[in-house]
């Protein structure tokens, strides 16, 4: 897609809209991640911008695609976004990605001062050494020394030498020395360096006058009476003129001088480091050095060229250019030598002819530079110093003339040659444009008497000279009219051509690739991350594309940026360029290193406002590259014109910017990386209302700029006191916390991010930075209202947040408790002490009678000391918030996700490492140091099993810091209503399942976050991991693609690591308490439990008032744990109630390591988003790419199964159904099973929580992972998503957690299979001795997952937003067995129980009203429900007593017609969803099970197609395999194709297909 400029000057798209992501602002969830663009992003399904349609796809097309290639249709691949690629991780860059070198010149970085220009000419006499031909080159500095009297050609010189050298670098003082004696050149140079200090001197000498330089060193000048040549050494010359310098050599055998000076001057060096230790800075060697010739080599003597050829190229190229090209080329017969001379303007005005010579001239210097030298060597002599840069510029015309004349100009540091550059080409036909126009341009000029110039710059002091003679009214030059040259328009053509056709096309690795650094460096490890995993992620993001990189450059990048300097060219510029640095960080970086900067910088004082869009996108990518140039842009008041932008109200009949959200957008995230770790910044931007312009806009429909403006609200108060009481007074965290409810996980991700450095988290870049200090001083708070408002928000938060399904946003609502966790780490404690001994009284209730209920004794107590009613329930609310909260965290340490539970295992062990060095230890009647109750086994739930986390491995458990031995976790115990008789029943009870209390004690200070062993196990990997024990009986899923978790311990790092069992890789080492096990035995106190947790609230109280007692806090408070209060041994103590000398709180908790608050990664993450492509087609939607191909290879495939299978469908209800088409064995009943639409992949689960794939066509397992549910609970769920464009596998188990994988196929990814998300569906399980675990029914169409079970609600999860979209009450205390509806967008459902109850719920209406029909013609448990193939508003059921039934929703309440198939009992039953048959499977039971019939039959005609009876060997065992699975089989059928698959008690499964007629 490419820009087009509007009559109105807008920048707009072709096809609509300005610099927008070719898939729209709102980038859209259903584009899969590939490559290392990673630009996949969600759209929430409540956007209503009409520029954007589905899928992401821009309204203007591909814009050039081939139309003859077939289009991918629009698929919405759910979960496939980046942030489940991610979970809000910054992505580790590729293995291709060059190095990003510092693009700035170093504080160091050359800056000549003066120089001293040394003529050693002596008129009138020939040097010994060197034999002139007549005739001869005499020109010096475009003067005949010979048409004068030679002292005065000698004066004319120098000064004309001076004039020269300015017209490079005006603001250096030259000084010249003509025909100096050896000591007046010594003095020179000694004072030049006096007066440059520790700049850099420039030393010109030209040795035409006197004899070659000798091959020792030596240079020549004269004796005082000019009666000798005096010989001066280039050591003492070095020594005179000391470092760093400049030298250029203008004479013949100059070799000798280059070669000769680096000799000494490494001597010199090492001299400097023998005395002094260090080298000199810089050293003597690293000086610059310009020679006119080699050692052999003598200057040439043409008669057309002047004497001083070189210092003429270096110092006047266009002269010299202009006399070389119409020596070399024939000119028009019009045209003379003179006439050329006199080409009018003027260098400095790019709009005249001589001007615009000079700029082209330049441009194409500059880029035949970057195009043959190294980077590093460009950016050393083209972007340190301007006269330098010039010099260095006007070498290359030195070599391509001088080459000619068999002379070889040199350098150092060494160049590679450039005379024979392409560009050279541009520049012949350039100077060629000009001059055709010389004899028109020439007519409007009088002519000036005189002999013609000798150059340009004679011929403009002679027009200037007598100019001044003229009268006022009559000028000697009069207007002309120029037509300017095509060169810039040609090469932005160029330039755009390489975009447009493949410039952002990856390509092998080659002279056309993008060229790699010489240092070049591997790609950075996460922080606090796994290595492995951080590889993996990187070869995952890179898939298909591993071996492939950037193209090169385009050569035109220095000439864009020259362009960027001319008004009628500098829109088109800025496009193109804007569209090159969309290309990626790279691109970023190359244009920075060119030079872009200054120049976009002085752009921004520019009032136009067509800029804007271009200027806005250009310096988003520049700020997500390099973040250091916020000083910059604060530096130039540059954040002015991004804050302008910002606050420009939108007109919805004019915008004054195009596509204003997006830009908007950009504006919010440029000011937010001004102010991040910036303070001036933050300043800066609250003077310009950056703030109150975030607040206004956090209400937006574009879901991206919501984001950005909950981002930019972060980093402005991120330690900023004054900005956060403002943000305070306008209710900025109540705005906050409504975003938590937003369609879009980012923005709610977005919002709690805010909200954390609200709370004191850092959003510092730097990942020592913790935090901490919470909201700062408020005060104009009182404190009471201070405290209630910090408790408040992170409750809000928890409640809001704790059942999100994205694991990203519940990630960072653990940062915002953290934050909670570390400023009122008392109450906390409080907390935990209160679950822990009421969790142990509920374990063992005989042990623990009611009368030593000492946690509510102690509530009761405690409030009891409140005389005020009102500021007694006030106290119990704020325990009871406290308590919520604590529960969350509980909670999310047994998230299914693993890098949310170990963060929460860090912040619950911080607080259990606190509660076990508090007085609360040293109570009497407390149960820490008891030895725990013996934990029974519930029958219908077996112990859980413990899990092991991907990236980590098992270290033993250290020894207790009390003397408690630790009991084991229940994962799936129900928490009951632990203070609902003390505090808050409604409260306490909004968590009905939670983590056992014991477990935080049991995992704290261990080397893993999860529970310890029991038994193990690990899923198959592709690739062997020696790092990572296999443990027998622990279950490990499969690591998310990125897996950045890792467990920190609160206690410190011992200095003599223990023995460790398994080594540790990504995790924390075990750490030890504090205390030694002698102190185990503590004397019991002489203080109550309420004296200890009043002390301990009063203690965050004094926390709270020296936090507010500091009226200006240093914006380097984010140092992790360095400053007041900001750990538990730094805490203020307090004793009890009774003013006794006992100390209590947390004084004891010396040695505690301070952990919080967490640190969170969101806002790297987010800023991604502005360093990847967003102006062309994402790689699967680019025709011709690999996998566009793939796409349309497996759309044409779809299409024709669906073709076939429809066929299929019309005669297979009359067909036999006994083809034999597989037989796979599996170890396991095969408890649950689910064929893929398209590829011929079978999933099949044991009773447990293994997963398999088996390639049923091919007879081979593809895969085999662990779900890592709880030992005892099944996987009661399966099904296959997003089965269009490959597919993930979906799993829903008894603990009520759905979880999702993607990578099963390894002929597709060789990465492994990982887990893309994980989120509890239910959180309401009812406990029973016979359940139907979790059911799902998943909805392709429309994105919904709608989840029921053991739970009398159905839960509607919105796969799109992540959120949960509607509660359903089923009204029924029996578990949902089974769900059915239409994938056509239908809002009707059929829900099937185990009472024999079917019900239809149509979601459309009243909540009271969902339940339009109820059928109980079943008397027993409902084994499936499916809807009629064929007919429409019909659907069956069958029981477990053998009846299969037909109902019809439009008639009675009975059946339409009922099968009596197996009086004995039914197992299973499944619906073929095409043609009118339907399988179902006998039961087997202790008295009849050594045959098992599966029957399949037709709904359009009585009797059975085909029977198939499994012969068994062994008997069913008496209890059932799972609780959860009531049947002995399996069944299902494919969903496309003719076949079923029928899985035995003898771990069998077969697949039968149906004996179609040859015809079809």
């Amino acid at each position: 897609m490419q820009y087009s400029d509007r009559l109105d000057g807008s920048v707009m798209w072709n096809g609509g809209g300005v610099i927008l992501n070719g898939r729209g602002s709102d980038r859209d969830s259903s584009e899969t991640e590939r490559g290392y663009r990673s630009t996949s992003r969600s759209d929430p399904s409540s956007q209503t911008r009409q520029s954007r349609i589905p899928n992401g796809q821009s309204e203007a097309g591909y814009g050039g695609s081939v139309a003859t290639q077939p289009e991918v249709a629009q698929n919405i691949p759910y979960w496939s976004a980046k942030r489940h690629l991610t979970c809000g991780n910054p992505t580790p860059l590729p293995s291709w990605a060059p190095q990003m070198t510092p693009w700035r010149a170093s504080p160091s970085k050359l800056k000549t001062h003066n120089a001293a220009l040394v003529l050693c000419l002596n008129i009138d006499v020939d040097p010994p050494d060197i034999v002139k031909t007549n005739p001869c080159a005499v020109m010096e500095c475009w003067v005949d020394p010979h048409s004068m009297p030679s002292f005065k050609a000698l004066e004319i010189i120098g000064t004309n030498l001076r004039h020269q050298f300015e017209g490079l670098s005006p603001k250096i003082m030259y000084k010249a020395f003509l025909d100096p004696s050896d000591n007046e050149l010594r003095d020179g140079c000694i004072k030049a360096r006096q007066q440059a200090k520790e700049d850099a001197v420039l030393f010109y000498y030209n040795g035409h006058g006197v004899p070659k330089p000798t091959p020792s060193g030596e240079l020549w000048c004269f004796n005082k009476n000019y009666t000798q040549y005096i010989p001066v050494s280039l050591q003492e010359l070095q020594r005179c003129l000391g470092t760093p310098c400049v030298y250029i050599w203008d004479c013949s055998s100059a070799g000798h001088l280059l070669n000769n000076f680096i000799t000494f001057a490494k001597r010199l060096d090492s001299d400097a480091y023998d005395n002094t230790g260090s080298y000199p800075d810089p050293p003597f060697a690293d000086a610059i050095q310009l020679a006119a010739c080699l050692a052999d080599e003598q200057l040439p003597s043409c008669p057309e060229l002047p004497a001083d050829l070189f210092t003429s190229c270096l110092t006047s190229p266009i002269d010299i250019a202009l006399r070389y090209f119409i020596t070399n080329n024939q000119l028009p017969s019009n045209i003379t030598a003179d006439m050329v001379m006199q080409l009018p303007g003027d260098l400095k005005d790019r709009r005249t002819p001589l001007g615009e010579l000079n700029w082209i001239f330049t441009a194409i210097t500059d880029t035949i530079a970057w195009t043959t030298f190294t980077r590093d060597v460009f950016t050393r002599l083209y972007r340190s110093d301007l006269l330098v840069a010039s010099l260095f510029r006007n070498f290359l015309l030195a070599e391509r003339i001088m080459k000619n004349y068999h002379c070889t100009p040199h350098t150092y540091p060494p160049l590679p040659p450039t005379n024979t550059h392409q560009l050279w080409a541009s520049w012949d036909l350039a100077v060629d444009a000009c001059l055709r126009q010389l004899p028109d341009l020439l007519k409007h000029v009088e002519p000036v008497a005189g002999p013609a110039p000798a150059s340009l710059s004679a011929s403009r002091r002679r027009t200037a000279a007598a100019a001044s003679t003229q009268p006022a009214d009559t000028g000697v030059e009069k207007s002309y009219t120029y037509i300017p040259s095509r060169f810039f328009a040609d090469q932005l053509t160029a330039f755009e051509v390489w975009i447009s056709r493949g410039g952002s096309a990856l390509t092998k690795r080659g002279p056309l690739s993008l060229p790699l650094s010489r240092d070049q460096s591997p790609a950075p490890e996460p922080a606090n991350g796994s290595v492995h995993d951080a590889a993996q992620a990187e070869s995952d993001l890179t898939q298909g594309t591993a071996h492939l990189v950037p193209r090169k450059p385009p050569d035109q990048l220095p000439i864009v940026l020259q362009v960027l300097l001319s008004q009628p060219h500098r829109l088109r510029a800025l496009i193109l360029l804007s569209q090159f640095v969309d290309l990626g960080p790279w691109a970023v970086h190359l244009a920075l290193r060119i030079g872009i900067f200054p120049y976009i910088s002085r752009l921004l004082q520019a009032a136009g406002q067509d800029l804007r869009p271009v200027l806005i996108f250009i310096w988003a990518r520049i700020l997500a590259v390099d973040p250091t140039c916020q000083a910059d842009l604060y530096n130039s008041q540059g954040y002015k014109y991004f804050a302008n932008v910002l606050a420009i109200p939108d007109d919805p009949r004019q915008a004054a910017i195009p596509n204003s959200s997006e830009h908007k957008a950009m504006c919010a995230f440029i000011l937010s990386a001004i102010a991040r770790d910036y303070p001036q910044g933050q300043r800066a931007c609250w003077s310009e209302h950056v703030f109150d312009a975030c607040y206004e806009r956090l209400e937006e429909g574009d879901f991206l700029l919501r984001q950005w403006c909950a981002l930019c609200i972060a980093q402005l108060w991120d330690g900023y006191d004054d900005l956060r009481v403002w943000g305070v007074d306008k209710g900025t965290q109540d705005k906050l916390i409504g975003l938590l409810s937003d369609d879009s996980p980012e923005v709610r991700g977005a919002a709690l991010y805010a909200l954390g450095t609200f709370l004191g988290a850092s959003g510092s870049a730097d990942v020592v930075k913790l935090g901490g200090g919470g909201s700062g001083t408020m005060q104009q708070l009182e404190e009471r209202i201070h405290f209630r408002m910090e408790v408040a928000v992170v409750t809000g938060a928890a409640l809001e947040i704790k059942e999100d399904a994205s694991p990203m946003v519940r990630k960072e609502l653990l940062v915002l408790i953290s934050c909670l966790v570390k400023e009122w780490r008392g109450y906390f404690i409080v907390c935990a002490w209160i679950y822990w001994e009421e969790e142990r009284r509920r374990q063992a209730p005989a042990i623990y009678n009611e009368s030593e209920d000492i946690a509510s004794q102690a509530v009761h107590e405690w409030l009891g000391g409140f005389d005020d009613d009102a500021y007694r329930e006030e106290n119990r609310v704020w325990l009871s918030s406290f308590f919520t909260i604590f529960c969350v965290l509980l909670e999310l340490s047994c998230d299914p996700y693993q890098e949310v539970a170990t963060n929460a295992q860090t912040v619950v062990d911080y607080i259990v490492a606190l509660l076990l060095e508090s007085p609360f230890t040293r109570l009497e009647h407390t149960s820490l140091g008891g030895p725990p109750p013996p934990h029974h086994d519930d029958s219908s739930r077996k112990d859980p099993r413990s899990r092991v986390p991907s990236g980590g491995s098992q270290a033993p458990i250290p020894q207790a810091p009390s003397p408690m031995i630790r009991p084991g976790l229940t994962r799936s115990d129900t928490m009951t209503s632990t203070m609902s008789n003390t505090i808050s029943s409604g409260v306490s009870n909004t968590l009905k399942r939670t983590s056992s209390f014991a477990n935080a004690l049991r995992s704290l200070a261990g080397g893993i976050a999860f529970p310890t062993i029991e038994d193990g196990r690990s899923s198959p990997k592709p690739h062997s991991d020696t790092s990572r024990p296999e443990i027998p009986g622990v279950s490990r899923p499969p690591s998310p693609n990125l897996n950045y978790a890792q467990y920190t311990s609160p206690y410190s790092r011992p200095s003599t690591p223990p023995n460790i069992a398994f080594p540790t890789q990504g995790y924390s080492s075990v750490y030890t308490s504090p205390r030694s096990s002698t102190e185990s035995a503590r004397p019991i106190a002489d203080y109550v439990a309420s004296d200890v947790m009043e002390a301990l609230m009063e203690e965050d109280m004094e926390r709270l008032r020296a936090r507010r007692k500091t009226v200006s806090r240093s914006r380097n408070h984010h140092h992790g744990g360095m400053g007041p209060m900001s750990s538990p041994s730094g805490s203020t103590f307090s004793v009890d109630s009774s003013a006794s000398s006992v100390i209590l709180g947390l004084g004891t908790g010396v040695g505690i390591r301070d952990v919080l608050p967490l640190k969170s990664r969101f806002y790297d993450w987010c800023c991604e988003y502005f360093k990847e492509p967003q102006m062309r087609q994402p790689e699967p939607d680019e025709p011709g790419s690999v996998e566009y191909n793939y796409q349309v290879w497996r759309q044409q495939r779809n299409e024709q199964v669906l073709s076939e299978t429809h066929t299929q469908a019309d005669v297979a209800d009359d067909c036999r159904w006994d083809r034999p088409v597989a037989t796979l064995p599996f170890s396991a009943l095969p408890a649950q099973m689910a064929f893929h639409s398209f590829d011929p992949h079978l999933l099949i689960t044991n009773e447990s929580d293994s997963v398999s794939v088996y390639d049923w066509l091919n007879r081979k397992r593809l895969c085999q992972f662990f779900n890592g549910n709880p030992r005892g609970t099944s996987i009661t769920s399966l099904h296959f998503i997003n089965q269009d464009v490959g597919g993930l596998i979906l799993t829903g188990a008894a603990d009520g957690i759905v979880r999702l994988y993607r990578n099963y196929d390894p002929d597709v990814s060789s990465s492994g299979v990982q887990m893309v998300s994980s989120f509890r569906g239910l959180n309401e399980l009812q406990r029973m001795k016979r359940g139907s675990g979790l059911i799902t029914e998943w909805k392709q169409n429309s994105g919904q997952l709608l989840v029921g079970g053991d739970s009398r609600i159905i839960r509607v999860w919105d796969a799109h937003t992540e959120i949960q979209f509607m509660d359903i009450e089923t009204n029924s205390d029996s578990p949902i067995t089974a769900m059915a509806s239409e994938d056509t967008g239908s809002k009707v459902t059929l829900a099937s129980f185990a009472d024999g109850t079917v019900k239809v719920l149509d979601r459309r209406l009243e909540e009271e009203d969902i339940i339009v029909r109820t059928y109980a013609a079943h008397t027993a448990w409902v084994q499936n429900v499916k809807l009629h193939p064929t007919l429409s508003g019909q659907f069956l059921t069958a029981s477990l007593d053998g009846e299969v039934k037909l109902f019809d929703i439009r008639g009675p309440d009975g059946a339409v017609h009922t099968w009596d198939l197996y009086p004995q009992g039914l197992s299973a039953f499944d619906v073929h969803a095409l043609t009118g048959v339907f399988v179902a499977t006998s039961a087997v039971t202790v008295a009849n099970w050594r045959t098992q019939r599966t029957v399949v039959h037709s709904l359009t005609r009585p009797g059975a197609l085909s029977t198939l009876s499994t012969v068994l060997t062994v008997p069913p065992p008496r209890d059932p395999i799972s609780p959860f699975i009531p049947r002995t089989s399996s069944l299902a059928f494919h969903s496309r194709e003719m076949v079923y698959a029928v899985g035995s008690l003898d771990g069998s499964v077969r697949v039968m297909g149906c004996k179609l007629p040859s015809t079809i």
